[in-house]
């Protein structure tokens, strides 16, 4: 069988509704859409969260992955075909008729939120009992989640692995425990640390939903930016206990205080380091995407005498929400004029104009937010990276000439790390090198 005008149609449709209610609705209209119902949707998922609920009301949490079987690829394939390229010879594309569903989402206009691809298969494999049970390609379900955390891949080939540790340097796990509870993390210590050297910059990077240490290690490039500069990178990982999407609980009312919940344990990771290592006070930043970069604004602002400056990629402003409702209100329309101004050490903000995750007006408002009025003239300067995006490039600086924050507005870009690795996910490997930019600024700000 094959996907008709029709179908298409129905897809692109689709698309309008994905945002509106989390994937759970966006699961929905895909499944309308595929079998052709026009009929309303079944209720959404309440959204009548208590404060402070997590985001497993989203994603639940991903199933153990299932042996694979017949992959699925972009055409229907005969058995004379060359293997398309970047394919492996021995995984050649199904003889079904059915396009790479990356493939098709993308030319549809679907961007999926962070998370919607591990929670997909079960609810997708649902609501194709009846009639398309039986035509579609044997194992398309099973290797769904992966094929679309690939989607940036042409053809939704595997990911290539990040490049191995030069000589001396280590990426090493640890944890750190405190009242507030227990978090993981990784640290990476470049070749040229010296424990009887000079002091080092220490960087604390909080991954976003679905990520971890290493996926964002390899998706952002900062162990080769530490490595070139001999900083420090840590890495905390959020638990699925604590969020069933690993998303840090950047929304939650308790997660936004001082000495408590999640800040506390970042805080806490910083600090196990700096007591750990030659670190210099002066030089220590936090950085984050999407919920890691709400966090990183949250957690820089409530210890503005331990980090020195905040690096945000896609993020949200300090207190645009206080539970999931409002969480997912400021995701799509940006954060509410009600929200209150929080002032932040030096920011450096990153945002694609077309991020559907979250809206772009978040990173403007995180600016606006963190300077609260502090900004003389602004600096303008527009550009493009070396592998193509265009960019605007905004400074404020202070009265006395001092940096208060940049403001990179990527033009055409989605939800993705700037100038990122096809290693790890949810990266543009189009834009300015995000991660480079990020140290350079810290280094830029430090002792100001």
């Amino acid at each position: 069988m094959k996907f008709d005008s029709a179908l298409m149609a129905r897809l692109q449709a689709a698309t309008q509704d994905l945002m509106k209610d989390g994937p759970l609705s966006a699961t929905a209209a895909i499944q309308r859409a595929l079998a052709g119902d026009d009929a309303p949707a079944a209720e959404p998922p309440t959204k009548g969260a208590q404060p402070g609920a997590t985001m497993k009301d989203l994603n639940p949490p991903p199933e153990k992955p299932q042996p694979r079987r017949a992959p699925w690829g972009r055409k229907a394939a005969r058995a004379d075909d060359p293997p398309p390229q970047g394919a492996t010879q021995e995984q050649p594309g199904p003889k079904s008729g059915i396009p790479d569903m990356a493939d098709m989402l993308a030319k549809a206009g679907i961007t999926l939120p962070e998370g919607f691809a591990d929670s997909f298969k079960e609810k997708f494999k649902g609501g194709l009992q009846g009639e398309w049970q039986g035509k579609l390609p044997e194992g398309l379900l099973d290797n769904l989640p992966e094929a679309l955390k690939n989607a940036n891949l042409p053809g939704g080939r595997k990911r290539p692995p990040p490049p191995p540790l030069p000589d001396g340097a280590r990426f090493d796990s640890a944890s750190y425990t405190c009242s507030a509870g227990t978090r993981g993390y990784k640290l990476y210590v470049p070749s040229t640390y010296k424990c009887d050297g000079q002091p080092v910059s220490l960087v604390v990077m909080l991954h976003g939903c679905t990520q971890d240490p290493d996926d964002f290690a390899a998706g952002t490039r900062m162990n080769q930016v530490a490595e070139e500069t001999g900083c420090l990178v840590a890495y905390p990982a959020q638990s699925q206990q604590a969020n069933s999407s690993k998303c840090w609980n950047w929304f939650s009312a308790a997660d936004q205080r001082r000495d408590q919940g999640e800040p506390a344990i970042i805080a806490g990771i910083a600090r196990q380091v700096m007591a750990e290592y030659k670190v210099d006070t002066a030089r220590v930043g936090i950085a984050g995407l999407s919920a890691g970069g709400a966090m990183a604004v949250v957690v820089g602002s409530l210890y503005p005498e331990l980090f020195k400056a905040v690096g945000v990629h896609s993020g949200l402003p300090f207190g645009c929400a206080t539970d999931l409702p409002s969480a997912l209100q400021a995701m799509q329309k940006g954060s509410s004029s009600g929200s209150r101004p929080v002032a932040s050490p030096p920011l450096i903000v990153f945002h694609g104009d077309k991020d559907r995750t979250v809206h772009p007006k978040n990173g403007s408002d995180v600016l606006a937010h963190g300077l609260v009025g502090q900004a003389g003239a602004a600096e303008v300067q527009r550009g493009k990276a070396d592998a193509g995006r265009k960019y605007t490039r905004t400074v404020h600086r202070a009265a006395d000439g001092r940096v208060l924050a940049e403001h990179w507005e990527l033009h055409g870009a989605g939800h993705a790390w700037a100038g990122g690795s096809a290693s790890g996910s949810y990266t543009d490997p189009t834009g300015p090198d995000a991660s480079r930019e990020m140290v350079r600024f810290f280094s830029q700000v430090a002792g100001a």
